[in-house]
């Protein structure tokens, strides 16, 4: 497929509107930019790069610095009057090469009017940084209360190079993580060959980069290969698997007139097409855009501490200034000391760490949890939403079956029995790759039936296989094989019907032009979806079938379900459309599948679900991956996001009641009362108990019930 010139461009997940020709962060929230169209080709992320550097580089630092301040006074010698500028050694690399990155997020911040946690971070990192720094080199500033037993006043290295190392891992988990969002439309870009064969005017046939086939050009697509662009068949005859693109479990004839899509798999004759739809005109190009727009247009998550976040950094910056000028100018002497520590106690004990641990702790433990019930969410933002859906889709192949054929029945025509069909069929598919033989020659192995190697096997594409099989001529096939084998085959057509009408896929057999019966071959059920689906509706959600399938076996399968609402023969635009209609009526959809066909319904709607079983292309656009294909499974993910978001309220409940006491505590409000100022050691010790506590909560969901 040729790249698309969009595949320059880059834009935030968070606020799409923000869009440049190349890399950078967001002005708004300062999110790094990912590109709008990935390539194929593999990119290392410049961001994680360097993150991943600074973190490495400056972590013994971090450690060593904090030793060094709990346990300076074990590990140096009594009276070392040096400790201080051995602090601010160890932590000068950290704030200001490790975390330079910060502070230049900090100052766009400022600069963009759009307060953000990078503002919390920055200022954060700096005043512990600044106050220290002032501390080591003018320790005569402070009042004498602020000195240690030694004489030393205390500083805050410890917290401002940890803040940074601590924030630097929490941007290489986000950033990797991120990193997997464009897996899905490099798969689906990854679907198209690369070449094509193409027939000159003259006969001569060569390959072609996929990018030099033009609309009419005649192209060659041998047994094995796949179809390179869109077209109809201009020669030839063949079964075509499209279960890639249309979710149909069984291979289709394509024949001279017939249509046939780029990507799909030419499993038995050759071909000869005509082009007619090349580069983005294609379906699969289309189903590109479509997995990139519905991920894109997702509205992003407004995470309670995002929005609170902003009006956090002025409240927080406006209350400490206020506390540097209402004791500067109203305290008692030296009152702009007092001022200036109070100040940076403010900003220190309003440090977003308690506030930035809230949701990913939980996050991380829940994620955990899932991961060992085989539920793999995809980010924050899936577990988040999975409690709020109150509609389902599904498909039919792969999710609700086991998407792949089985045998189901054998009918016997007057004068034989079961176990003849069964047999002789059994016998001339031992020649045939067909999904179909394998399901007949299974049965009959499974029975213990002696089967007899078959004798100038031929397949005739899309319709049978033929042979001799002990010496008796054996077809079998649908009916057109049928009728070129000049059998009658009408004694067994309203069998035939009936199972169609169950959604089986039906094959007649013939010995020596004589009808001998019908095997009947159908994608079963998987044995958990009944109770998952019972499971669902009883949890209030409404479940929809919408499958590519056709619309007899599709409403033959739903009613063995007890699914009402019911789509067949959908293209993968069809679902998009769906969800879009759903979501547009207020309902909160999510979407389960395991088919490229369904990779565009997956990205747009609330919540993807995906089979494990089935497409990475699937599994790469859900939020959900079933690693086991179990429909229960989305119960349970349901229940694991109640208690994951409940749990993140507490722990956001917490960080809002911990700053909205200590910041005037910090800032002296109740010094009339009780004659005592919060030192910053203190602020930092509550800042590490308030992050302490908020892990510890979060640390419950690895114990919550499944």
């Amino acid at each position: 497929m040729e790249p698309v010139a969009e595949g320059t461009f880059y834009n935030c997940p968070m606020h799409p509107q923000i869009r440049q020709p190349g890399p950078g962060s967001c002005p708004i929230c300062g999110m790094a930019l990912e590109p709008v169209m990935p390539s194929l080709e593999e990119e290392d992320n410049p961001e994680l790069a360097d993150f991943r550097r600074r973190f490495w580089w400056t972590l013994p630092l971090s450690a060593a610095v904090f030793l060094l301040a709990m346990f300076g006074h074990m590990l140096l010698p009594a009276g070392l009057p040096h400790q201080n500028l051995i602090e601010l050694a160890l932590s000068t690399p950290v704030v200001l090469w490790a975390g330079w990155p910060f502070f230049v997020r900090c100052g766009r911040s400022i600069r963009n009017r759009s307060p953000n946690m990078w503002t919390l971070i920055g200022t954060g990192v700096a005043a512990a940084y600044v106050y220290s720094v002032v501390a080591t080199f003018a320790p005569g500033l402070f009042p004498p209360e602020f000195a240690a037993h030694n004489g030393r006043v205390g500083v805050y290295y410890e917290a401002a190079a940890v803040i940074v190392s601590l924030t630097l891992l929490g941007q290489i988990l986000e950033l990797r993580a991120r990193s997997q969002t464009s897996a899905a439309i490099k798969s689906l870009m990854g679907l198209a060959p690369r070449t094509a064969r193409r027939i000159r005017a003259d006969g001569v046939e060569a390959d072609i980069p996929l990018t030099h086939v033009h609309i009419g050009d005649l192209l060659r697509v041998r047994p094995g290969e796949k179809v390179p662009v869109d077209g109809k068949v201009a020669e030839g005859e063949s079964a075509v698997d499209e279960s890639m693109l249309t979710g149909e479990p069984m291979p289709v004839t394509r024949r001279p007139g017939d249509s046939v899509i780029g990507a799909t798999l030419n499993t038995s004759g050759s071909l000869v097409i005509r082009a007619e739809k090349v580069g983005s005109q294609t379906m699969l190009s289309q189903i590109v855009q479509m997995v990139a727009l519905a991920q894109r247009s997702r509205a992003p998550m407004q995470r309670l501490a995002d929005v609170v976040a902003g009006y956090f950094v002025v409240i927080v910056i406006g209350i400490a200034l206020l506390t540097l000028l209402g004791w500067g100018l109203f305290g008692p002497a030296p009152g702009w000391v007092f001022g200036f520590v109070n100040a940076v106690a403010v900003l220190i004990i309003a440090c977003p760490c308690a506030l930035g641990l809230a949701t990913p702790m939980s996050i991380m433990a829940a994620t955990g949890r899932a991961a060992t019930q085989g539920m793999l969410f995809r980010d924050a933002a899936a577990i988040e939403g999975m409690r709020r859906i109150d509609t389902l889709i599904v498909d039919k192949t792969g999710t609700l079956t086991e998407g792949r054929p089985a045998f189901d029945r054998v009918a016997a025509a007057p004068g034989f029995s079961e176990a003849d069909v069964l047999r002789l069929a059994a016998g001339i598919d031992q020649g045939s790759e067909h999904p179909l033989a394998h399901a007949i020659v299974a049965e009959a192995r499974r029975r213990g039936l002696a089967l007899a190697t078959p004798e100038k096997f031929e397949s005739s594409s899309g319709i049978g296989v033929r042979g001799l099989l002990s010496g008796q001529r054996i077809a079998l096939g649908n009916t057109a094989l049928m009728e070129e084998e000049l059998v009658e085959w009408r004694g067994l057509k309203s069998q035939a019907e009936e199972l169609r009408r169950e959604g089986a896929s039906v094959v007649y057999l013939a010995a020596d032009r004589m009808l001998v019966g019908l095997i009947a071959v159908s994608d079963p059920v998987k044995a958990s979806t009944a109770e998952a689906l019972r499971t669902l509706r009883d949890a209030g959600l409404n479940v929809i079938m919408a499958t590519g399938d056709g619309v007899t076996t599709a409403q033959a399968v739903a009613r063995k379900l007890g699914i009402a609402e019911v789509y067949g023969e959908v293209k993968p635009k069809d679902k998009l459309d769906l969800v879009e209609r759903l979501q547009k009526a207020g309902k909160v959809v999510a979407m389960a599948g395991d088919g490229i066909n369904d990779a565009p319904a997956l990205a747009k709607a609330d919540v993807g679900i995906a089979m494990g079983t089935g497409t990475d292309v699937a599994i790469n656009s859900a939020h959900l991956t079933l690693i086991k294909g179990d429909l229960r499974s989305i119960a349970r993910a349901r229940r694991l996001s109640l208690d994951t978001v409940r749990n993140m309220r507490q722990n956001l409940g917490f960080a809002f009641v911990y700053n909205a006491l200590g910041i005037p505590l910090a800032a002296g409000l109740f010094h009339p009362l009780t004659g005592h100022l919060l030192s910053p050691v203190i602020a930092a010790l509550a800042m590490s108990l308030s992050s302490v506590s908020v892990i510890t909560n979060a640390l419950r969901l690895r114990g919550a019930a499944s």
